[in-house]
């Protein structure tokens, strides 16, 4: 995490649902001053409050809330987009002086912030149609072939 203040902490909680996670992210940040980032997929999407436990307006309401509900629930959304804006959010809260407490239960968001990922480029939208419909006229076994013939190494995986 070489992309952060070092002298702002950050804070990661994480754990099964359930576990009070969300109660002692929001604890951490009304005693530290600071505030609590989103690392939970469901939670990024707005329409989702109840179905993902997402604190309520008057627990957001006591330290800043970063990260949840920000994103409509017929939009894409990836772990690539997550980690920028959780880096956006972070680096704000630290510039602000306060401690930073990511919260959630989305293993491979925190793997994400803590290892980084590799850049793949974006699959352009023709490309991603056509294998669809070849998908959809031949099934996945020919493709698999496909893959299996330029790749084996990757098909046996």
């Amino acid at each position: 995490m070489s992309n952060f203040v070092e002298s702002a902490p950050i804070v990661l909680v994480q754990g099964p649902t359930g576990s009070g996670k969300s109660a002692l992210a929001l604890a951490l940040a009304e005693r530290l001053g600071g505030a609590v980032v989103n690392a939970d997929a469901l939670q990024v999407y707005a329409d989702w409050r109840v179905l993902s436990a997402r604190p309520s307006l008057e627990e957001e309401a006591r330290a800043p809330h970063f990260l949840f509900g920000h994103v409509d629930a017929a939009e894409r959304y990836s772990v690539g987009r997550w980690l920028q804006d959780a880096l956006d959010a972070i680096r704000g809260v630290q510039a602000a002086g306060q401690p930073v407490i990511v919260v959630g239960g989305t293993g491979l968001y925190f793997r994400a912030l803590t290892l980084g990922l590799a850049e793949i480029p974006d699959v352009p939208a023709e490309i991603r149609t056509a294998l669809a419909q070849r998908l959809q006229a031949h099934g996945p076994a020919a493709l698999h072939a496909e893959l299996r013939a330029v790749d084996p190494d990757s098909a046996s995986r």
